[in-house]
């Protein structure tokens, strides 16, 4: 395993390209509503990407063909987008990475199209405040183990499942670098964190079972049981033994803001 160490310098190019994908998710959120397709919103963060000098770091990934990822209620990452209307009650996830002077960032955020039952926002809420308490554990004395273990307790408390096929890794040169961050797992186990370390942290959760299959797109991930799933990452890096999230979810709309 090579763990590519970040300057303050490279961490600094990171951090702009984290500005501009966290107003890619701010813009984002002001669009979606019923009656828009989720091709709309790619077009709109691929023009918003270019217009700031960056690129879509999806774009071309392994033949990816979109700017965003738009995975809707079951389907956990990796949606394409297409021409299909969203509707009141559906989940939106949206994944996006910007590519800056030659640096990644990698944000994700699930977003409720209008009125959704209640057990939905608590859902919501729970997998993205798994997030922060993941974020908390974040020192030069934990281990990747220890991060994946304390996100799985808050999830699996409150009688979700936390998906362990995909995780959360390394962000810099290369859009996805060592190491792992599964979202489950044992406590001193794993990579231990290091000073200049730059990576994406991003609970997968699943009301229902993890178990995961691919749809007949070849890319879209779901649940095999079609329970609704959410998503919610930051890109941080850890400096001088000190936390920095290098993404936020700030400018997303305050009806977003309530989850």
């Amino acid at each position: 395993m090579a763990i590519l160490l970040k300057s303050e310098e490279e961490i600094e190019i990171i951090r702009q390209a984290s500005k501009i994908l966290s107003k890619v998710h701010g813009i984002l959120s002001k669009e979606i509503k019923p009656g828009i397709t989720t091709l709309y919103l790619d077009k709109i963060a691929e023009e918003y990407i270019q217009d700031h000098g960056a690129k879509p770091s999806f774009k071309g990934f392994k033949g990816y063909e979109y700017s965003i990822c738009t995975s809707l209620n079951e389907v956990v990452v990796h949606g394409l987008p297409n021409k299909k209307e969203l509707k009141e009650g559906d989940i939106l996830s949206i994944d996006c990475g910007v590519y800056f002077k030659k640096y990644h960032s990698d944000s994700a955020y699930t977003y409720p199209i209008c009125e959704v039952d209640d057990e939905i926002l608590r859902f919501l809420s729970s997998t993205k405040e798994s997030l922060d308490v993941g974020i908390d554990l974040i020192s030069t004395k934990v281990r990747t183990g220890d991060i994946g273990n304390a996100i799985q307790k808050y999830i699996e408390k409150r009688g979700y499942s936390v998906i362990r096929d995909l995780v959360g890794h390394g962000v810099g040169h290369n859009l996805h670098e060592d190491p792992e961050f599964p979202n489950f797992g044992q406590s001193g186990k794993g990579t231990k964190l290091r000073n200049g370390m730059v990576f994406a942290i991003e609970p997968m959760t699943a009301i229902g079972k993890y178990d995961l299959e691919y749809c007949s797109d070849k890319w879209s991930i779901r649940t095999k049981d079609k329970s609704l799933t959410a998503h919610y990452e930051h890109t941080i890096a850890l400096i001088n033994e000190n936390i920095e999230v290098l993404t936020t979810f700030d400018y997303i709309d305050n009806k977003y803001q309530m989850i």
